[in-house]
């Protein structure tokens, strides 16, 4: 699967049931222009019921974030996110069915 943003490779690994309870519905990784491996984001509901992907970060000795890869703004944010879904065969905008 691949698109307009060269995002292919998409793989997908469930969470446990308890994960799955918490919000959390797996793993995913992809690729990005066939150059760039984005690994270990997370497949999450959040609490309005809508799939998001959150990034992996590394947390410093102050407890703040910083994170290793990330989309650069919203709108980008959305496209990354469509593509994926769209690779995952998960419906989105309003669509409560995850995998």
């Amino acid at each position: 699967m691949s698109d307009h943003l060269g995002v292919a490779g998409v793989r997908f690994t469930s969470a446990s049931g308890r994960d799955v309870e918490s919000g959390l519905i797996g793993w995913v990784s992809f690729t990005i222009g066939g150059l760039l491996l984005i690994d270990a984001v997370t497949l999450r509901r959040t609490r309005e019921g809508r799939l998001t992907l959150s990034y992996p970060c590394r947390r410093d000795r102050n407890g703040v974030d910083h994170p290793l890869a990330r989309p650069i703004n919203d709108g980008c944010r959305r496209q990354l996110e469509a593509a994926v879904f769209k690779a995952l065969g998960i419906a989105t905008e309003g669509s409560r069915d995850a995998r």
